[in-house]
C-alpha cells in the first residue's frame, strides 16, 4: 500500500494530472517497496510546460523586473522552508538519505542557501557604462548590459535532488529567466516539493514548470531538441552529458554541463594519522553517490600498509541500515539498476587484480545497501581507478611524493573535485594549485557553499553552478553604443 499521495505536474502556474491521469511507481530504495506514485506527463503535458514558460518570458515583466522576482522568491524560499518538514520523510523515502542527510545537503541546507542568490540578484549590476571610445572615428559611449537568457530547461539527477534543483531553479529565476524543470524518474518528490510551494504562494504563471516522468529519455530529448528552449542547465553522467551538448547543436543552445568526477583525495607523507584519513569516509556520504566525493586515495607508500589497516578499521565501523538515524551518512544506492551496477564494479576490481579489503553488498538488508567498500593494491589504469562508480566504494592508490602524486591525480578523464592533507598547510595548498579540477579542499576545509562556483575541468562539465559565475550561466550579454554627445 502507498504511503504517501500522488503528485501532480505543475503547469502554468497550476498543479495538475499527467495527460490521462498517468502514473508510474515511486519505490524507495532502503525497502525496495513502492511507496506512492507520481505524475507520467506525456510529450503534450511538456509541451504546455514549454509553452508556459516562453509566454511567461515573452510576455511579462518577469525577465526586466528584478525587483518582482526577487519579492517572489522571498516567498518560495520561505514556503519551501514551511514545508520542509512536512515533505521530509518521502523525500528520504525516495532518495535513500537518512534522515540526518536531510537536515544538511539533503534539504534543509539548500533552501537556506537560497537566500545568497535572491540577494545577488537584488545587487547585481545589470549595466555598466564601459565609456567611450572612437576606433571606427565616430566617438561612441559603450554601455554593456546583462539580460536574461531566455526558458531554461533544467534537467536534474537522482543523487542530492533537492540541492541540485534549487541551484539551478534560484539563480536562473533570479536572473530573469523562466524554467521548465525535469527531474530524474526516481526522485519526482523532490522537484514536486518546489512545484508545490510555488502554487501555495500563487508564483506568476509560467515563470516555473516542473514535469515529471517515469522515461529517462524521451522528454529530456524533447526539450534539448525544441527551439523554444533557450537554455539547457544539465546535471548528470558525462556520457549523457554529450549526448545532449550533441543535440542541443542543432539549435545552438546555450549548454551548462556539470558531469562525472573521479576526484582524487591526496595524503602526502607527512599528514597526521589517523586525523588525514578521516577524509577518506566523505565516499560514505549519501552512499557515494555525490559527483566530486574523492573516490581515489593516493597514499604515501612508505605508509601505505599503515593507511589501508587504518582505512579499513574506519569502514568496518561506519554505521548504516537506519532510515531514520540521525546520524548515519551512508544510506542504499538509489536503485536496483544502480544497485547491480554498482556491485559489477567490485566485481571487477576483484577481476583486474586489485585487493577488496572490506565491503560489498549488505546482504542482511532489505535495501540497496552496499557496505563501505575499500580496494587496495590499485593501479591508476585499473577501471575502478579511472570510471565513476557512483558508490560507496574508495580505491587506495599509493605515490612517490608530490609531483607522483599530482601526476596520478591529474591522470583522469575527469577534473571536477579533490581534496589534500598534509601537516604544512603551504605545501598542500601548492599541490593543490598543481591539480586540474574545478575545486579542492586543503585539509578540515570545505569548499561548498551558495556563493562558491563549482563545476569541472575536462570531462567533467561545462560552466559553473552556483556563485556569481552560476548566476551568470543565465545571463546574455549585449553591447549597445550611443553616440557620445547624447550621454
Amino acid at each position: 500500500m502507498s504511503l504517501y499521495p500522488p503528485s501532480l505536474l505543475y503547469i502554468g502556474g497550476a498543479l495538475r494530472a499527467a495527460e490521462g491521469d498517468r502514473r508510474y511507481d515511486n519505490v524507495a530504495p532502503a525497502t525496495r517497496t513502492v511507496v506512492g506514485q507520481a505524475a507520467d506527463a506525456s510529450a503534450e503535458d511538456l509541451d504546455a510546460a514549454i509553452a508556459a514558460a516562453r509566454t511567461a518570458f515573452d510576455d511579462t515583466s518577469w525577465s526586466t523586473d528584478v525587483a518582482l522576482r526577487v519579492a517572489w522568491l522571498e516567498q518560495l524560499q520561505a514556503k519551501l522552508a514551511e514545508l520542509a518538514d512536512t515533505h521530509r520523510a518521502r523525500i528520504a523515502a525516495e532518495t535513500g538519505a537518512t534522515i540526518g542527510v536531510t537536515r544538511a545537503v539533503g534539504l534543509d541546507t539548500p533552501i537556506a542557501m537560497m537566500r545568497w542568490t535572491i540577494d545577488l540578484a537584488r545587487r547585481y549590476a545589470y549595466e555598466r557604462d564601459i565609456g567611450v571610445d572612437a576606433t571606427m572615428g565616430v566617438p561612441s559611449r559603450r554601455l554593456v548590459v546583462k539580460e536574461a537568457a531566455g526558458v531554461v530547461a533544467a534537467i536534474t539527477p537522482w543523487n542530492m535532488p533537492v540541492q541540485i534543483n534549487l541551484a539551478k531553479l534560484t539563480a536562473a529565476l533570479a536572473a530573469g529567466c523562466t524554467v521548465v524543470l525535469k527531474p530524474a524518474p526516481e526522485t519526482p518528490w523532490s522537484a514536486m516539493l518546489i512545484g508545490e510551494a510555488a502554487a501555495a504562494i500563487g508564483l506568476p504563471a509560467g515563470v516555473l514548470n516542473v514535469v515529471t516522468s517515469g522515461d529517462k529519455a524521451a522528454l529530456g530529448e524533447q526539450l534539448v531538441t525544441d527551439p523554444r528552449i533557450d537554455v539547457i542547465s544539465f546535471t548528470g553522467s558525462t556520457a549523457t552529458g554529450k549526448r545532449i551538448m550533441a543535440a542541443a547543436a542543432t539549435t545552438l543552445k546555450r549548454v551548462f554541463l556539470e558531469l562525472g568526477g573521479k576526484s582524487a583525495n591526496i595524503v602526502l607523507d607527512d599528514a597526521p594519522f589517523p586525523d588525514a584519513l578521516y577524509s577518506a569516509l566523505a565516499v560514505c556520504y549519501h552512499a557515494g553517490q555525490g559527483c566530486s566525493l574523492p573516490t581515489r586515495i593516493l597514499l604515501p607508500r612508505s605508509r601505505y600498509d599503515e593507511a589501508v589497516e587504518t582505512l579499513r578499521m574506519l569502514f568496518e565501523t561506519m554505521g548504516y541500515g537506519d532510515p531514520d538515524s540521525e546520524e548515519q551518512i551512508l544510506g542504499p544506492v538509489a536503485s536496483e539498476a544502480h544497485y547491480e551496477r554498482v556491485l559489477g564494479y567490485i566485481r571487477l576490481g576483484q577481476e583486474e587484480g586489485a585487493r577488496l579489503v572490506t565491503g560489498g553488498a549488505a546482504e542482511s538488508l532489505a535495501g540497496f545497501y552496499i557496505k563501505p567498500t575499500l580496494f587496495a593494491d590499485v593501479r591508476n589504469d585499473m577501471r575502478i581507478a579511472q570510471e565513476e562508480i557512483f558508490g560507496p566504494v574508495l580505491v587506495a592508490i599509493p605515490h612517490d611524493g608530490d609531483d607522483d602524486a599530482v601526476r596520478i591525480a591529474n591522470d583522469s578523464l575527469y577534473g571536477l573535485g579533490g581534496a589534500v592533507q598534509s601537516a604544512d598547510p603551504a605545501r598542500a595548498l601548492a599541490v593543490a594549485r598543481r591539480i586540474r579540477t574545478g575545486s579542492l579542499n586543503v585539509n578540515a576545509a570545505n569548499m561548498f557553499g551558495a556563493d562558491a562556483p563549482f563545476g569541472g575541468y575536462k570531462q567533467s562539465g561545462i560552466g559553473r553552478e552556483m556563485g556569481v559565475e552560476g548566476f551568470e550561466e543565465y545571463l546574455q550579454t549585449k553591447t549597445i553604443a550611443i553616440p557620445a554627445e547624447a550621454a
